[in-house]
């Protein structure tokens, strides 16, 4: 079979921007889901707080409160929210935990959390985890593919609430399928029923735009070391104030006293607990300023139009079809394409990995097998052709 034409689109020159970024140019990297990446800017503001500490480590940590809350104020204002609703964790798989972890003295047994069968496998143990020790019970909804209409997503999902659901959690973005879900219906339908509502953002924040009162949910997470950009190690929680008691601490330190609450749980349960490298934090406001530097609306608009671009040749060439209609509704910079039921995942992944230097996730999710495609702003139209000749020399 002869190859397809390549028509790729690219609707902004971002070549000046990508050369901001670390990443080694020897590699196709298609995989910033997973990990992000750092540019220059941001990383050396890193670096600099590293260097801070390490010039007069006393002086440095009689600031951190300060300093904190100067970082929690501007991530704060980038999510739309106020600071003391927010608290710095190391990830989001810290923040999930926190909140799991908080809720075992409140669940009881035959009590039910009621979440999709698109979940971030660390979190689902998370929850398993607490419902082992409570009786209570960790309810997968599935949702079928391909997605339609967020309305239609909801009514599916909310078909799984019962009497005894006292939690819903679920992904913003979800991490096998890449689909974003509409959250915002969740969370609203969820304050009516008097039931809590949990929202995993591991993806969300720099991927689109957030504002976390217009959502509502009771508890949300998110990392700023995926595609906000900010160092690793640096996600928060955000968690509304009628429903901060319910917070405990993962790890008791400073934080903690045995005589009181905490009227502020979110820093002194979630954030003390000892000597660490606070930098990561501390640079998330320089990478909120390099993203509105760069106009990331714009940037994120042109990834989008190249993450749609990619999917609709590899899928036409392949002959699959999409597990959802082609619209930032649904997915952003990062999206699922649909292989062939045939591939062989483990061959086509280390064939991509060795002969043609791609990073790239590939994803058996139930009966489909995906390749998870990231479009960041480093990512060239060349990056995006080498993938596409790759698939389409071993599988059509």
């Amino acid at each position: 079979m002869s190859e397809p034409e390549i028509a790729l689109d690219d609707p902004l020159d971002l070549s000046t921007l990508a050369g901001e970024f670390l990443l080694r140019r020897d590699m196709v990297l298609l995989n910033h889901g997973s990990f992000g990446a750092c540019p220059r800017p941001v990383f050396e503001a890193y670096q600099r707080w590293q260097r801070e500490f390490e010039h007069h480590p006393g002086g440095f940590v009689a600031r951190w409160p300060e300093m904190m809350d100067q970082a929690r104020a501007a991530l704060a204002g980038y999510l739309g929210t106020a600071p003391d609703q927010i608290g710095f964790v190391t990830n989001a798989t810290m923040g999930v935990n926190v909140v799991a972890h908080s809720l075992r003295g409140w669940l009881r047994e035959g009590d039910q959390i009621l979440t999709t069968d698109h979940e971030y496998a660390a979190c689902d143990n998370a929850w398993a985890y607490v419902c082992s020790k409570t009786g209570a019970r960790y309810i997968r909804r599935t949702i079928a593919l391909p997605v339609t209409t967020p309305d239609a997503w909801l009514e599916a999902f909310w078909a799984g609430v019962t009497p005894r659901t006292r939690v819903v959690y679920l992904s913003h973005i979800t991490s096998p399928t890449a689909l974003t879900f509409p959250v915002e219906l969740v969370c609203r339908r969820a304050r009516e029923a008097g039931i809590l509502s949990i929202v995993d953002g591991a993806h969300v924040p720099g991927q689109r735009a957030l504002d976390l009162e217009a959502i509502g949910a009771d508890f949300y997470i998110g990392n700023c070391h995926k595609w906000l950009c900010a160092p690793k190690g640096s996600a928060f929680l955000y968690a509304r104030r009628e429903v901060q008691h319910l917070i405990e601490p993962l790890i008791v330190g400073h934080g903690w006293q045995p005589d009181r609450l905490s009227a502020k749980p979110l820093q002194d349960y979630v954030e003390q607990y000892g000597t660490r490298d606070l930098a990561a934090f501390l640079a998330v406001p320089a990478a909120i300023d390099f993203m509105r530097a760069h106009d990331w609306d714009a940037v994120r608009m042109r990834c989008h139009a190249l993450a749609c671009q990619t999917r609709r040749v590899i899928e036409a060439g392949l002959g699959t079809s999409s597990i959802c209609p082609e619209s930032f509704t649904w997915f952003s910079q990062m999206a699922a394409i649909r292989l062939p039921d045939s591939v062989d995942l483990d061959a086509l992944g280390a064939l991509l990995r060795e002969r043609y230097r791609i990073e790239m996730p590939l994803i058996r999710w139930g009966q489909f097998k995906l390749a998870r495609l990231s479009v960041q702003a480093y990512t060239t139209v060349d990056d995006l052709r080498t993938l596409i000749r790759a698939l389409f020399a071993h599988l059509s």
